[in-house]
Protein backbone atom coordinates (compact mmCIF):
# COMPACT_ATOMS: atom_id res chain seq x y z
CA UNK A 1 0.00 0.00 0.00
CA UNK A 2 1.08 3.63 -0.47
CA UNK A 3 1.71 5.22 2.91
CA UNK A 4 -0.52 8.11 3.94
CA UNK A 5 2.37 9.31 6.10
CA UNK A 6 5.23 11.37 4.73
CA UNK A 7 8.93 10.57 4.84
CA UNK A 8 10.62 12.07 7.91
CA UNK A 9 7.44 12.02 10.02
CA UNK A 10 8.15 10.75 13.53
CA UNK A 11 5.85 8.15 15.08
CA UNK A 12 5.61 7.03 18.70
CA UNK A 13 4.13 3.76 19.96
CA UNK A 14 6.18 0.99 18.38
CA UNK A 15 7.38 -1.59 20.91
CA UNK A 16 10.29 -4.04 20.88
CA UNK A 17 7.81 -6.91 20.53
CA UNK A 18 6.79 -5.57 17.11
CA UNK A 19 10.31 -5.95 15.72
CA UNK A 20 11.35 -9.01 13.71
CA UNK A 21 13.11 -11.71 15.71
CA UNK A 22 16.44 -10.94 14.02
CA UNK A 23 16.39 -7.21 14.78
CA UNK A 24 19.65 -5.90 16.28
CA UNK A 25 19.92 -5.56 20.04
CA UNK A 26 20.40 -1.79 19.83
CA UNK A 27 17.06 -1.43 17.97
CA UNK A 28 15.28 -3.44 20.65
CA UNK A 29 16.85 -1.24 23.31
CA UNK A 30 15.92 1.98 21.49
CA UNK A 31 12.25 1.05 21.28
CA UNK A 32 12.37 -0.18 24.86
CA UNK A 33 13.24 3.39 25.85
CA UNK A 34 10.12 4.63 24.09
CA UNK A 35 11.83 6.56 21.33
CA UNK A 36 10.03 7.36 18.05
CA UNK A 37 10.63 5.79 14.68
CA UNK A 38 11.07 7.69 11.42
CA UNK A 39 8.80 7.18 8.40
CA UNK A 40 10.85 6.16 5.36
CA UNK A 41 10.19 6.01 1.64
CA UNK A 42 9.09 2.45 0.94
CA UNK A 43 5.91 0.48 0.42
CA UNK A 44 4.48 -1.46 3.34
CA UNK A 45 1.87 -4.16 3.75
CA UNK A 46 -1.73 -3.25 4.46
CA UNK A 47 -2.08 -1.94 8.01
CA UNK A 48 1.64 -1.10 8.23
CA UNK A 49 3.87 1.91 7.60
CA UNK A 50 7.53 1.68 6.56
CA UNK A 51 9.78 3.12 9.28
CA UNK A 52 13.35 3.24 10.45
CA UNK A 53 14.70 2.82 13.97
CA UNK A 54 17.59 5.11 14.94
CA UNK A 55 20.41 4.03 17.21
CA UNK A 56 22.97 6.23 18.91
CA UNK A 57 25.68 5.57 16.32
CA UNK A 58 25.42 6.96 12.79
CA UNK A 59 25.53 3.49 11.26
CA UNK A 60 22.73 2.21 13.50
CA UNK A 61 19.69 2.53 11.24
CA UNK A 62 17.23 -0.37 11.00
CA UNK A 63 14.49 -0.53 8.34
CA UNK A 64 11.27 -2.23 9.36
CA UNK A 65 7.52 -1.57 9.45
CA UNK A 66 5.14 -0.44 12.18
CA UNK A 67 1.48 -1.40 12.66
CA UNK A 68 -0.78 1.58 12.09
CA UNK A 69 -2.77 0.48 15.13
CA UNK A 70 0.29 1.04 17.35
CA UNK A 71 0.69 4.74 16.53
CA UNK A 72 0.19 6.91 19.60
CA UNK A 73 1.66 10.20 18.40
CA UNK A 74 2.71 11.80 15.11
CA UNK A 75 5.06 14.76 14.61
CA UNK A 76 5.74 16.28 11.18
CA UNK A 77 9.04 18.02 10.38
CA UNK A 78 7.19 21.33 9.97
CA UNK A 79 5.86 21.02 13.54
CA UNK A 80 9.44 21.49 14.78
CA UNK A 81 10.36 24.80 13.15
CA UNK A 82 9.97 26.83 16.33
CA UNK A 83 10.82 24.25 18.98
CA UNK A 84 13.65 25.59 21.11
CA UNK A 85 16.65 23.64 22.38
CA UNK A 86 19.11 24.91 24.99
CA UNK A 87 22.12 23.02 23.66
CA UNK A 88 24.71 25.20 21.93
CA UNK A 89 25.72 23.25 18.82
CA UNK A 90 26.53 24.36 15.26
CA UNK A 91 23.43 22.74 13.76
CA UNK A 92 21.17 24.57 16.22
CA UNK A 93 23.06 27.83 15.67
CA UNK A 94 22.51 27.44 11.93
CA UNK A 95 18.82 26.74 12.49
CA UNK A 96 18.47 29.87 14.60
CA UNK A 97 20.09 31.97 11.87
CA UNK A 98 18.02 30.51 9.02
CA UNK A 99 14.63 30.38 10.74
CA UNK A 100 13.39 33.89 9.85
CA UNK A 101 14.55 33.59 6.23
CA UNK A 102 12.77 30.25 5.79
CA UNK A 103 9.64 31.55 7.50
CA UNK A 104 9.56 34.45 5.03
CA UNK A 105 10.24 32.27 1.98
CA UNK A 106 6.62 31.46 1.27
CA UNK A 107 7.37 27.72 1.33
CA UNK A 108 6.43 25.27 4.08
CA UNK A 109 9.64 23.97 5.64
CA UNK A 110 10.61 21.54 8.36
CA UNK A 111 13.46 19.92 10.27
CA UNK A 112 14.49 16.30 9.78
CA UNK A 113 17.52 14.17 10.56
CA UNK A 114 19.26 14.32 13.92
CA UNK A 115 18.08 17.85 14.67
CA UNK A 116 14.44 16.97 14.06
CA UNK A 117 14.75 13.80 16.10
CA UNK A 118 16.27 15.67 19.05
CA UNK A 119 13.81 18.57 18.95
CA UNK A 120 10.83 16.20 18.80
CA UNK A 121 11.96 13.62 21.35
CA UNK A 122 14.34 15.42 23.69
CA UNK A 123 16.85 12.61 23.11
CA UNK A 124 20.31 13.98 22.39
CA UNK A 125 21.13 13.02 18.80
CA UNK A 126 23.23 16.00 17.64
CA UNK A 127 26.95 16.52 18.11
CA UNK A 128 29.48 19.20 17.15
CA UNK A 129 29.92 17.88 13.60
CA UNK A 130 26.27 17.17 12.84
CA UNK A 131 24.74 18.49 9.64
CA UNK A 132 21.44 20.33 9.74
CA UNK A 133 18.85 18.46 7.66
CA UNK A 134 15.87 20.45 6.40
CA UNK A 135 12.94 19.77 4.10
CA UNK A 136 10.98 22.16 1.91
CA UNK A 137 7.47 21.30 0.74
CA UNK A 138 7.40 22.34 -2.91
CA UNK A 139 4.05 21.40 -4.48
CA UNK A 140 4.80 23.95 -7.22
CA UNK A 141 8.03 23.87 -9.17
CA UNK A 142 11.09 25.77 -7.95
CA UNK A 143 13.23 26.91 -10.84
CA UNK A 144 16.97 26.38 -10.80
CA UNK A 145 17.78 30.05 -10.28
CA UNK A 146 15.60 30.08 -7.14
CA UNK A 147 17.34 26.90 -6.01
CA UNK A 148 20.80 28.44 -6.42
CA UNK A 149 19.78 31.54 -4.50
CA UNK A 150 18.39 29.46 -1.64
CA UNK A 151 21.45 27.19 -1.58
CA UNK A 152 23.75 30.22 -1.34
CA UNK A 153 21.87 31.34 1.78
CA UNK A 154 22.13 27.90 3.36
CA UNK A 155 25.81 27.55 2.51
CA UNK A 156 26.67 30.59 4.63
CA UNK A 157 25.91 28.56 7.77
CA UNK A 158 28.27 27.39 10.52
CA UNK A 159 27.65 23.75 9.57
CA UNK A 160 26.66 21.82 6.48
CA UNK A 161 22.96 22.32 5.72
CA UNK A 162 21.29 19.68 3.55
CA UNK A 163 17.81 20.42 2.23
CA UNK A 164 15.45 18.09 0.41
CA UNK A 165 12.76 19.48 -1.87
CA UNK A 166 9.59 17.44 -1.35
CA UNK A 167 7.75 17.45 -4.67
CA UNK A 168 4.39 15.72 -5.28
CA UNK A 169 6.37 12.88 -6.90
CA UNK A 170 9.17 12.38 -4.37
CA UNK A 171 12.23 14.16 -3.03
CA UNK A 172 15.23 15.75 -4.69
CA UNK A 173 18.26 17.30 -3.02
CA UNK A 174 18.31 21.09 -3.29
CA UNK A 175 22.06 20.91 -3.87
CA UNK A 176 21.51 18.69 -6.93
CA UNK A 177 18.68 20.82 -8.34
CA UNK A 178 20.82 23.93 -7.91
CA UNK A 179 23.73 22.24 -9.73
CA UNK A 180 24.61 21.99 -13.39
CA UNK A 181 23.63 18.38 -14.12
CA UNK A 182 20.77 18.10 -16.58
CA UNK A 183 19.15 15.28 -14.62
CA UNK A 184 18.81 14.84 -10.86
CA UNK A 185 17.95 11.92 -8.57
CA UNK A 186 14.27 11.78 -7.58
CA UNK A 187 13.36 9.37 -4.76
CA UNK A 188 9.83 8.06 -4.21
CA UNK A 189 8.30 5.10 -2.39
CA UNK A 190 9.17 2.72 -5.22
CA UNK A 191 12.51 3.78 -6.62
CA UNK A 192 15.20 6.37 -7.16
CA UNK A 193 15.49 7.57 -10.76
CA UNK A 194 17.18 10.28 -12.78
CA UNK A 195 14.79 12.92 -14.12
CA UNK A 196 15.17 16.31 -15.73
CA UNK A 197 12.09 17.79 -14.01
CA UNK A 198 11.19 16.48 -10.51
CA UNK A 199 7.75 18.08 -10.81
CA UNK A 200 6.89 16.35 -14.11
CA UNK A 201 8.68 12.99 -14.04
CA UNK A 202 5.91 11.24 -15.96
CA UNK A 203 6.83 13.17 -19.11
CA UNK A 204 10.15 11.37 -19.54
CA UNK A 205 11.56 7.88 -19.75
CA UNK A 206 12.70 6.13 -16.58
CA UNK A 207 16.52 6.12 -16.55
Amino acid sequence: MVSSFLAHDLLWGMTPEQLPADAPVWAVEALGLGQPVVVRRALAASGQVAVGVRGRAREQRYATSMPLSAILRLVHPEDLCHVECQRDLPALQALSRLRSMLDASGWTWGISGSAGFELASGIEALHERSDLDLILRTPQAMDRLQARHLLAQLDGSVCVVDMQLQTPFGAVALREWAGSSRRVLLKDDLQARLVSNPWQPSLEQVA
